[in-house]
């Protein structure tokens, strides 16, 4: 998962193959359209009751057990059927820049990775337009040198993580870390130009290497397009947010003035499930197409396995193959939107969660769509 200590891309840390990874997964499951009788959330998302048969009590109360195997968690939203049916917060943000501060519906909390999401989004309006191509060779300008290898790296190469560049996402060891020095270092005031200085050590296409220097040469792709700085905002403002109705997402900027979109932007819980919501309806929001047809299968399609744990990914999103057709934003310390089209479900988690505990943090996920379809077994689906 995103949030994890990788090695960098070797002749020996290859992805597996996209064959393999149809093997593993073969269909998508449909997209559910919205049910009748459940409105859209304007301004906000209606009530419902649980369903009978499903009990989420233990598991609310699991996440939010500060000693138990989440740590700390934040928020949870859960949406079924298009009605929030579960919400429930911690007390206080635990963050060095936010210390104490109280945790409710209208708090905005940091995305982490699933900004990633977020930009797969943009590009797809950007796709729809035809304004930028993604089989075409990516118009960045350091690699425009006739005999630069990395100019055959396509914008579909960099949304599946597989453009061959050298760059470390190490959260632990500082000095091995691109990903640090990128956020916080040497790179902090031009993340894409700091990604895209990294070599070429593989053909694009082969080998899967999750990357937030990735996601931020896709950001530099949109500015150069749509414009920097506060176009970009105004962009991400009227294309995406407003559509959805969520007012409290703000990207941030680095002071190149491209969208950090590895890693930054901060919502409140509900409206990062809006986000999970408008792929759950096939980017479709309350009869307005958002994204193009077929963008979301786009996102959700699996092409790749990480080698670190057997994830799979898809372009930008990471695809849970648990029989429900799940897929997920994910991001630092168990930041995620689960989207799960079989189920009629959107989950949001945020908190703190160590890495060392995801394996934890995916059972507690695996163990919420299960009560929901035993719910809907008890219900006849």
């Amino acid at each position: 998962m995103p949030a994890r200590c990788a090695a960098r891309v070797s002749s020996t840390s290859a992805g597996h193959s996209l064959e393999s990874t149809r093997a593993r997964v073969v269909t998508l499951v449909p997209l559910p359209g919205q049910p009748e009788g459940s409105p859209w959330p304007a301004p906000d998302w209606a009530e419902g009751p649980i369903p009978r048969g499903v009990d989420l009590a233990p598991l609310l109360d699991a996440a939010f057990d500060a000693g138990g195997p989440l740590s700390l968690t934040y928020a949870v939203v859960v949406i079924h059927r298009g009605r929030l049916v579960a919400e429930r917060y911690s007390g206080v943000i635990e963050h060095w820049d936010r210390a104490d501060e109280p945790v409710g519906p209208d708090t905005p909390l940091l995305s982490w990775s699933m900004a990633k999401s977020m930009l797969h989004a943009v590009v797809g309006v950007l796709v729809g337009e035809r304004r930028v191509q993604t089989h075409a060779p990516a118009p960045v300008p350091q690699w425009a040198a006739p005999d630069d290898p990395r100019r055959t790296i396509t914008l579909q190469d960099l949304l599946e993580m597989r453009d061959g560049l050298d760059f470390a996402e190490d959260y632990v060891d500082a000095r091995a870390s691109d990903v640090i020095e990128m956020l916080f270092g040497a790179g902090k005031d031009d993340v894409a130009a700091f990604a895209a200085d990294r070599p070429a050590i593989a053909a694009p296409g082969l080998r899967f290497n999750y990357s937030s220097g990735s996601s931020n040469i896709v950001s530099a792709i949109v500015d150069r397009e749509v414009g920097f700085g506060d176009r970009y905002c105004r962009f991400l403002r009227e294309r995406l947010f407003d559509p959805i109705g969520a007012q409290s997402a703000r990207p941030t900027l680095d002071a190149a003035g491209t969208w950090v979109a590895s890693s930054y932007v901060h919502a409140t819980a509900r409206d990062f499930a809006r986000f999970g919501y408008l792929y759950l309806r096939d980017g479709v929001w309350d009869g307005r197409r958002v994204l193009p047809d077929g963008w979301v299968d786009h996102g959700r399609r699996p092409r790749s396995v990480d080698p670190e744990d057997g994830s799979l990914y898809g372009a930008h999103w990471w695809v849970v193959g648990d029989g429900h057709g799940s897929f997920q934003a994910s991001g630092y310390e168990g930041q995620s939107i689960l989207v799960c089209p079989g189920l009629d479900l959107v989950v949001v988690r945020l908190g703190k969660t160590p890495s060392d505990r995801y394996p934890q943090l995916r059972e507690w996920r695996a163990a919420v769509t299960a009560a929901f379809a035993a719910g809907d077994a008890i219900l006849g689906g």
